[in-house]
């Protein structure tokens, strides 16, 4: 990794949960040493990137990220068009929604929606989604370059008992989901959060980014999972049409036979 880049990521461990960070707990963060650090960050404060709090000392994003945002906004839209189609989902499922976009072989965070009906529910909390455990970062491997499965495959951290941890477990889950058309994450995140995800795509006729839904597990049964991906697919229709995009056809096909079969299953039950 260059220099730049080096200096570069250090943005990217601030968040809502870290709006500022001292220099002795960004070295641990970015597992560095003190005098590397801070020649980053001075680099950065320099540019306007970050600034420095005068009050507590510790450093947060500058206005110049702001004026970055605000470009990327006008002239790639991505927040606009999700605002209404991920309320609607949300009070259609009950549950939190939210939806990522790709950049490169990073899933980033664009914007989430708690949920309105229950007081016990997912917390989205982090800003770059893990490819092999999480189903926005599962619906990626699945539906974006063939590149990222092989990044998925060079960091399997074991984050719960279900997370994949082998090339032959992440195979077979993302082999599923070219099946059936949705992410799907059975509590290998989180131990009590259930994600489903749809592809979203946009003027390029490439995925873009996933909508994904977070359940609390306990509470996730077959009839809800039927709820949750019908109003996914009305979603990630939405979205991708904001976008300038359309869903595939071979997307479509998949939505209309995995819930086909699912009806078929029950009625035979």
């Amino acid at each position: 990794m260059s220099s730049a880049a080096k200096t570069l990521e250090l943005l990217t461990y601030f968040s809502t949960n870290w709006p500022e960070i001292g220099l002795s707990q960004l070295c641990k963060m970015a597992k560095r040493d003190k005098a590397t650090t801070y020649r980053h960050l001075q680099a950065l404060e320099e540019t306007g990137l970050i600034e420095q709090n005068p009050m507590t000392k510790r450093y947060r994003l500058g206005p110049a990220i702001l004026q970055l945002a605000q470009t990327r906004e006008a002239t790639v839209p991505r927040k606009l068009g999700v605002q209404a189609p991920l309320f609607e989902l949300a009070n259609a499922t009950g549950e939190t929604c939210h939806v990522t976009v790709l950049s490169g072989t990073t899933v980033y965070e664009l914007a989430s929606c708690d949920s309105p009906k229950h007081g016990t529910r997912a917390i989205i909390d982090i800003q770059t989604f893990p490819l092999h455990a999480t189903a926005s970062g599962l619906c990626t491997v699945a539906f974006g370059p063939e590149t990222l499965m092989e990044v998925a495959l060079s960091n399997l951290h074991p984050f719960t008992a279900t997370t994949a941890t082998t090339a032959q477990d992440l195979s077979a889950t993302v082999q599923t989901i070219h099946n059936t058309g949705f992410g799907r994450a059975d509590r290998s995140y989180e131990n009590e959060v259930q994600g489903l995800s749809a592809p979203i795509y946009d003027q390029t006729g490439h995925l873009a980014g996933a909508v994904s839904v977070a359940s609390v597990a306990a509470r996730f049964t077959p009839e809800l999972e039927r709820v949750i991906q019908n109003e996914l697919m009305i979603a990630a229709r939405q979205i991708s049409k904001n976008w300038g995009g359309t869903i595939p056809a071979h997307i479509e096909a998949l939505w209309a036979k995995s819930l086909t079969s699912e009806n078929v299953l029950e009625t035979a039950s």
